[in-house]
């Protein structure tokens, strides 16, 4: 009787294991759910900066289109240039109206003045 208990005991262990297993791994956050974080961050505590649009480009990355902005901002004398993938943010800017030189205001980390945005949900340093 104990040898059935045991191994009773020692499969509902494993089981319960590969039932918690299974829940944490279907809690992880994608890659666009921690970028949509990193944007709400910056946008209620970052900084704000002048900067200036380089080029706004269409292109395809593992074959799904992306639109991303590049853009170029100075904070305590240090230059920086950055980019935004802007694909999941399409309701609140269209890309062929963003035009190359047209300054912007930048939103930065002050921790880490090289994080940084230019679009958020609620937010907009594009100028049109």
């Amino acid at each position: 009787m104990n040898r059935i208990a045991s191994l009773a005991l020692a499969s509902s262990t494993t089981i319960a294991s590969l039932v918690l297993y299974a829940w944490l791994r279907s809690r992880r956050k994608t890659p666009e759910e921690y970028e949509r974080e990193r944007r709400l961050r910056i946008a209620a505590a970052g900084r704000i900066t002048d900067g200036t649009v380089l080029d706004a480009q269409e292109m395809h990355v593992n074959e799904k289109p992306a639109q991303l902005v590049i853009y170029r901002y100075d904070v305590a004398g240090v230059s920086y240039e950055a980019s935004q993938d802007i694909t999941n943010l399409r309701q609140f800017v269209d890309l062929h109206t963003c035009r190359i030189g047209v300054p912007t205001s930048v939103k930065y980390d002050p921790q880490n003045p090289g994080n940084s945005i230019v679009i958020a949900e609620g937010w907009m340093g594009l100028r049109m």
